[in-house]
């Protein structure tokens, strides 16, 4: 929540220093913000998102007759993810986005076990990605209406996961990790909408991204064991600020 509330905070003191002073003219006529803004062909410029991530999980189904396990649960985090906007026209309401992208993700996994003398034990399993993520976005855009626009968006994206957990001492229950694949790849869709202010657009967008393959590494710990598969799932809160 601190994170958001710093997004936000952010937010609103660039979007206050953009207010223009007079919305209308004299003749009480709308003015119209970046009046030519649609003619260039490129735009460029920086994204700000609040992100929350989780899994699509699959148990094992022989799990239960291998294992103490007794319950298994994913619990989504916060994160944050800093970005690239690079968008090509293709005509009035459709371009492509090219959006470079550092997302910083974390989810839970809860484990209850059952032991030999029929105590219940519990372990936590943080599992955190630093992910550098290559999205391409079709962005179909409403006819703009004086300052304002709607718009949807659906794509493709690749994410490569910088984060290791090669030293990490498997030996110990307490610090096994759950290992993920490196490549991650996904569809997003979503929509939001474009401000046109004084001196840039401001976007607000929200989208989801489900992953494709399993990123689980099954390095046959207790941990690794019960889950048959685990694919990525996120949804993206984004400030986008386009010159």
């Amino acid at each position: 929540m601190r994170t958001f509330r710093t997004l936000f905070l952010v937010i609103s003191c660039m979007l206050l220093w953009a207010k223009p002073t007079h919305a209308q003219n004299a003749g009480g006529v709308k003015v119209q913000n970046l009046p030519n803004f649609d003619l260039r062909r490129f735009h460029f410029g920086f994204l700000l998102s609040y992100n929350t991530s989780d899994f699509y999980i699959r148990k094992d189904p022989q799990a239960p007759f291998r294992d103490s396990l007794m319950v298994l649960d994913h619990l989504k985090q916060p994160g944050f993810n800093l970005g690239i906007v690079a968008s090509l026209n293709i005509n009035d309401n459709l371009s492509l986005r090219f959006l470079p992208t550092l997302s910083f993700q974390e989810r839970l996994l809860q484990y209850k076990f059952l032991k030999p003398d029929d105590k219940v034990v519990f372990f936590q399993k943080p599992v955190e990605s630093t992910y550098l993520e290559f999205p391409f976005h079709l962005k179909l855009r409403s006819d703009r209406i004086n300052n304002f626009a709607a718009y949807l968006i659906s794509g493709a994206k690749v994410s490569i996961d910088m984060a290791t957990q090669k030293d990490v001492n498997q030996a110990l229950d307490d610090e096994v990790v759950i290992k993920l694949q490196k490549y991650d790849y996904s569809v997003d869709v979503g929509g939001g909408v474009d401000f046109f202010l004084p001196y840039f657009k401001f976007g607000v967008e929200l989208k989801t991204g489900i992953g494709i393959p399993n990123l689980l590494i099954d390095d046959e710990t207790r941990f690794s064991a019960p889950v048959g598969s685990l694919r990525s799932k996120v949804w993206v809160l984004t400030f986008t600020f386009e010159g």
